[in-house]
């Protein structure tokens, strides 16, 4: 572990001393793999005897969408739980009162949204500091990222999260690299790009794909990709997720540096303490988690609007909808019933390829 932390190390001071332009883009993109592969490694150590990476603290996945807090210590995490989901998790004015993960739950507007309290991250957690690795290995299973922030510290704590999340191959509010890159048996590398390039260059893309032991791949660029963009989508395993900076303790600060604070895009001020804006938090979160709610209308019976399913905003299909009743359901289906803003007519036969849209009403024929 030492020697792996060494040459990262190494590297990152390399990179600190190279000056960035064109003529070092190339050995910058070689420096940034390598550095990207020894993260993959400090992450993920092989495994001896069938053991697993690292013991975590991980809690079993329930409700619809699941939420992580991440931050500092004592910056107020534990205090938002307990007033969102009523969950206890213990309060104290010393730092790392939090020692585990506790999950909660919040019901908001028919969905179960698991809330989870995660230890305090230190800086180096990407690097295996504190308990920064199965805190960060649990924040990627969450759908959605809350920072906590504490108005009264400086802002530079939500750069120095966003360098450990990101170390551990977290995006936050990004989309997937526009970009298609596909092995080949030969041929060697093909780099094509609909657009102008200001940061890579066919030399700068063989490097990178030489230290990856990759000869040859069709490379398309859709967009101006940087070096970063290249590498997430060789690695595969780049998480892209939303995050809201939720800035606590604002009953600290003055209406001014709070008028700055709301401008801020994905900002949420709030006073976990006395319940400041807890409801335009939790609006945000519905927001960022974009869920669809379905409600399902048995036969000759009115629909039924206390417990939606909850479909992800990616997976709404009638087919989905299906699956998430029961897997086996789908080999009944003959056709559905809508009722919404998805149909033209109410209600509108549809197959299983059909879109649905938040509070559509759903009624399921079955095969005779």
């Amino acid at each position: 572990m030492a020697t792996l932390m060494q040459k990262i190390k190494d590297i990152e001071d390399e990179m600190a001393r190279t000056q960035k332009n064109k003529a070092t883009a190339h050995h910058l993109g070689l420096l940034k793999a390598k550095l990207a592969k020894l993260r993959r490694d400090l992450l993920e150590p092989p495994s001896k005897g069938g053991g697993g990476a690292g013991e975590g603290f991980d809690v079993t996945k329930s409700g619809d969408a699941r939420v992580g807090l991440v931050g500092f210590p004592s910056v107020g995490k534990s205090t938002l739980l307990n007033k969102l989901t009523g969950t206890f998790s213990e309060v104290a004015s010393y730092e790392f009162t939090t020692l585990t993960c506790i999950p909660g739950v919040i019901v908001y507007r028919g969905a179960k949204i698991q809330l989870l309290d995660l230890p305090g991250i230190i800086e180096g957690a990407k690097d295996g500091k504190g308990r920064g690795r199965q805190v960060i290995s649990t924040a990627r299973t969450c759908n959605c990222i809350l920072i906590v922030l504490d108005a009264i510290k400086p802002i530079t704590h939500k750069r120095l999260i966003e360098k450990e999340l990101e170390g551990f191959g977290i995006r936050l509010n990004k989309e997937p690299p526009n970009l298609t890159f596909r092995k080949k048996d030969k041929g060697g590398i093909n780099f094509t790009s609909t657009v102008t390039n200001t940061h890579l260059d066919l030399d700068t893309v063989k490097a990178i794909c030489s230290e990856y032991r990759i000869h040859n791949a069709d490379i398309t660029l859709r967009f101006d990709a940087t070096a970063d963009d290249l590498i997430d989508v060789i690695e595969g395993s780049r998480i892209y997720m939303p995050c809201i900076y939720v800035v606590n303790k604002i009953d600290q600060i003055t209406l001014e540096e709070l008028e700055i604070l709301d401008k801020l895009p994905h900002y949420c001020p709030v006073s976990a303490h006395l319940e400041w804006n807890l409801d335009g938090l939790l609006e945000k979160i519905w927001e960022y988690l974009n869920l669809t709610r379905i409600y399902t209308k048995p036969k000759g019976m009115n629909p039924d609007y206390e417990d939606p399913v909850i479909l992800s905003s990616k997976t709404r299909t009638v087919e989905d909808f299906c699956e998430r009743i029961h897997k086996d359901f789908i080999k009944q289906f003959k056709y559905a019933l809508v009722w919404g803003s998805s149909v033209k007519h109410k209600p509108q036969r549809v197959g299983k390829e059909h879109l649905l849209e938040d509070e559509d009403v759903v009624q399921i024929i079955k095969k005779v």
